[in-house]
């Protein structure tokens, strides 16, 4: 079993692109659009790092809360088309994909379970 790419609480979700030549990455489960890149395994984990830790100093320098990972965390496996459609939906509403999810799955009467 994988493990995700991981530093200071904060998950990566990564691809190749075929179009660019590389591997191209962002911070999931915050709302925050915080992308990165590199050609190898090592220059994306540094490249994540370095994100995460720009994302989070400049959270300190404009003196705000920091956005923090969603838990627990559930991973559903749905097809490229699909992901496109639902992640189009919840950035149309400026939400996250898993928040999206949430509100969208919520019973008539508002309760989750």
């Amino acid at each position: 079993m994988s493990k995700p790419m991981t530093h200071k609480g904060y998950c990566a979700r990564i691809e190749y692109s075929e179009e660019l030549g590389c591997l191209i990455g962002h911070v999931s489960d915050i709302q925050h659009d915080i992308h990165f890149e590199g050609d190898s395994v090592e220059k994306i984990r540094q490249a994540f790092e370095e994100a995460v830790d720009g994302y989070l100093s400049g959270c300190a320098e404009r003196n705000e809360e920091p956005e923090k990972p969603s838990k627990p965390r559930s991973v559903v496996r749905v097809s490229a088309a699909l992901h496109s459609v639902i992640a189009a939906a919840a950035k149309k509403e400026n939400k996250s994909v898993n928040a999206w999810l949430a509100e969208v799955c919520k019973k008539p009467d508002g309760k989750e379970d």
